[in-house]
């Protein structure tokens, strides 16, 4: 470290690029935050196969492929493009990320001269950073991020995500949740990993006028307005609130459902959700508003009353956070990091997980109530990014000196 600052590879194929604006945005806010103290470079490979094309013919949007260089915010961000193939040949893509990756990762030791590889998720992206971090002598981190890791344990992927957890030197986990469902169950020194949740930027997600909100989105003022956002999959659950919305409709006849979200690369439930909401008779209640960019989000949260997601699984969902922030309470289900974002009765109400009636009734109970909408965005102030950053900088700094 000539300059005395340790120098950072952060490796994540799940990052932002034109073709996929929101793809990985938590990684880039939390470790651009981290670059404004520490020099970084972002390696996030790319996947293809000579048989995308194919692919592409019934999924349009399928492995796009972004510039394989650009700078973002003062980072380069390089995206090689790494062989995957779609099928039985998943169980590969941890080595051939890194072997794809190899000859970048030998040109950065040269002329960028890192200290330390920051890999987020464990497969397969934790897994190829340990391949090449062993092959380039560097430390490494593997952030432990959310479902995506928890749902390969029992897979034939599972010897794999050991071997990358022993492999690091530090795990970093985003709630205690994970930390226990996976690095603790599978057999890793609970010392070894760190609990480093994320924050919310409340410059970007603040409270604005209601009424003017309601105006942009064309929402008529007396409505009484539910959301949810995030990827139209099935973990999310927005399935399992349309069927509740003809009860809570007799209660609440001027209710409005606004789904924000789209398609991820793997699944696009919104057909499916159009059909359900047809069977139980409320399309006229649900919204779906697509994907939006982060400085629209305000809006919708701005014209919603309450922030109501039956997820699955969850590592830690930083939409929670922004919705506090707007100064929404929260209704989600007890399950994964949930209990450590929405951790105070004053900020919402937590459901088991999967209790229909129960969930219809928190939702109910928590539009009939008058909330404190400044406590709970003090709640989401004590969450800000300069809380977990200080943190994040000190370990990385700390571990880059051993």
């Amino acid at each position: 470290m000539s300059d005395g600052q340790p120098r950072i590879v952060v490796f994540s194929s799940l990052f932002p690029s034109e073709v996929a604006p929101t793809a990985g945005v938590f990684i880039r806010e939390r470790m651009f935050r981290v670059a404004k103290h520490l020099p970084m470079v972002v390696v996030a490979p790319q996947a293809w196969s000579p048989f995308d094309w194919v692919i592409r013919f019934l999924r349009k949007g399928y492995r796009v492929q972004a510039p394989g260089y650009e700078v973002m915010d003062g980072v380069p961000v390089h995206r090689p493009l790494v062989l995957s193939v779609p099928g039985v040949f998943k169980r590969w893509d941890g080595w051939l990320m890194a072997r794809g990756c190899r000859g970048l990762m030998r040109r950065l030791q040269a002329e960028f001269r890192p200290d330390m590889i920051d890999a987020h998720f464990l497969y397969p992206d934790g897994y190829a950073a340990s391949l090449l971090a062993k092959e380039l002598g560097l430390p490494l981190t593997i952030t432990i991020r959310g479902s995506k890791d928890e749902w390969l344990i029992g897979t034939d992927r599972e010897p794999m995500l050991r071997a990358a957890m022993m492999a690091a030197t530090r795990l970093i986990a985003v709630s205690q949740a994970l930390k226990n469902n996976v690095a603790i169950k599978l057999g890793v020194d609970e010392a070894k990993v760190t609990v480093i949740g994320n924050g919310v930027d409340l410059a970007k997600f603040h409270p604005v006028d209601k009424f003017e909100a309601r105006k942009r989105l064309g929402i008529a003022p007396d409505a009484r307005v539910l959301i949810g956002v995030g990827n139209l999959i099935p973990t999310k659950g927005f399935h399992r609130i349309i069927p509740l919305l003809p009860a809570l409709r007799l209660e609440h006849p001027a209710l409005v459902y606004l789904i924000v979200g789209d398609s991820a690369t793997h699944s696009n439930m919104r057909q499916t959700l159009e059909a359900l909401a047809r069977e139980h008779g409320v399309e006229d209640m649900v919204r779906f508003c697509g994907r939006q960019p982060h400085d629209e989000l305000k809006w919708y949260y701005g014209a919603a009353d309450l922030f109501a997601q039956a997820t699955e699984f969850e590592g830690w969902s930083n939409v929670f956070l922004e919705a506090m922030g707007c100064g929404l309470p929260v209704i989600t289900t007890r399950v994964g990091g949930n209990a450590e974002v929405v951790a105070e009765a004053a900020v919402g109400e937590l459901v088991d997980y999967w209790d229909p009636a129960a969930f219809g009734e928190a939702i109910s109970r928590a539009l009939s109530r008058a909330w404190d909408r400044e406590a709970i965005i003090a709640y989401a102030r004590s969450n800000t990014w300069d809380h977990k950053i200080d943190r994040l900088v000190a370990l990385l700094s700390d571990l880059a000196r051993k």
